[in-house]
């Protein structure tokens, strides 16, 4: 986190409840550093957001933690109520030229306030194999690791591509575990749980992903430093393989200096960065220009993704890649193009 950002979280808390005995009124003692933790991560995406010059960043975070405390038990007007007191320590604790920013960047958010949300269920009856999802997720939810792989692979078994299992069972089930976490319906556990058991069940459609028929061109997909969620990239990377191509796979949390000496080794033509949580997208900028200063990488076209390009569909270029994409198909689709188009200027 930021360079002082557990001082003012606590001094914006504090501020708010004029004590922590007020607070304990409200909530108990044993949520009041919960609260300052919370507080903490609201100022760290701020400033991320101002890193980035994303205002989007930080309203949708607002908008995400909304939804969370609410279904908490934490009225909406105490986060309103935080995000005014925020603006008042931001003004005296920092230099007016970047309070100010902070201030509109905190202003925005508490315009969108009172918006409807959009986190809404991802399960829906005229999505492509929308019962098999809702299967899936039962088992899961009832800690039915195996029942739910079982069903996988018999479906694969039976006809049923891969990539539709990925795209539309194990994609659509974890961003709606997401949405349920969030709603407060189920359990960090459980989110892990599905989670873990949904890598398990990916690597045991291995068998039915390698592809003979390679194209010689080589991708490194990689999580920034910090970054713990993985599945993602590594479905895109699954997509990958399954399209022909070399691909190196680095998982989550990689310390720079690995993933440029992957870059190197392998002889990268591509390279995946993904980020899932807007926090981490100063990571995603300083492995960028690391990459572009590298004389030994051979400069690779650099594709990033993860749901904070997603809200705001700029990103990508504030952080210097040389697309974006949503998805998987789009991933392989965009990096066709990026490798076509490098190869015709030659």
């Amino acid at each position: 986190m930021n360079k002082g950002v557990d001082v003012l979280a606590e001094e914006i808390v504090k501020k708010q409840f004029k004590s922590q005995g007020e607070f304990n009124s409200y909530y108990g003692e044993s949520e009041f550093k919960k609260y300052i933790e919370d507080t903490e991560y609201s100022l760290s995406y701020l400033f991320e957001a101002i890193e980035a010059s994303s205002p989007d960043l930080f309203a949708d975070y607002i908008t995400w933690e909304k939804i969370f405390l609410v279904n908490l038990g934490i009225p909406e007007e105490r986060l309103k109520e935080r995000l005014e007191v925020m603006e008042d320590v931001i003004i005296k604790n920092l230099p007016p030229e970047k309070s100010s920013i902070a201030v509109r960047y905190i202003e925005e958010s508490i315009d969108n306030l009172p918006k409807p949300s959009n986190y809404i269920s991802y399960i829906n009856e005229d999505k492509p194999l929308v019962k098999l999802l809702e299967q899936y997720l039962e088992f899961l939810l009832n800690g039915d690791r195996h029942s739910a792989g079982k069903m996988i692979i018999e479906a694969v078994d039976n006809g049923i591509s891969v990539k539709d299992i990925y795209l539309h069972v194990f994609q659509s089930s974890l961003y709606e575990v997401g949405r349920l976490w969030q709603e407060n319906k189920i359990t960090v556990a459980q989110e892990h749980y599905i989670t873990a058991a949904t890598q398990l069940i990916m690597s045991q459609l291995y068998p039915y992903i390698s592809n003979s028929r390679k194209t010689g061109k080589v991708l490194v997909a990689t999580s920034v430093s910090k970054e713990l969620h993985e599945v993602g990239v590594r479905m895109v990377a699954d997509f990958f393989e399954m399209d022909g191509w070399n691909t190196f796979y680095l998982g989550a949390n990689t310390p720079t200096e690995s993933i440029i000496q992957t870059i190197i080794s392998k002889k990268a033509d591509l390279v995946l960065i993904s980020a899932t949580i807007s926090s981490h997208i100063s990571e995603v900028m300083d492995l960028i220009r690391t990459i572009r200063r590298c004389g030994e990488c051979r400069d690779p076209k650099i594709i990033v993704g993860g749901y904070p390009f997603n809200v705001d569909s700029n990103l990508w270029k504030k952080v210097g890649a040389d697309g974006q994409a949503e998805d998987a198909e789009t991933a392989i689709e965009m990096a066709e193009k990026l490798i076509t188009e490098d190869f015709d200027r030659f």
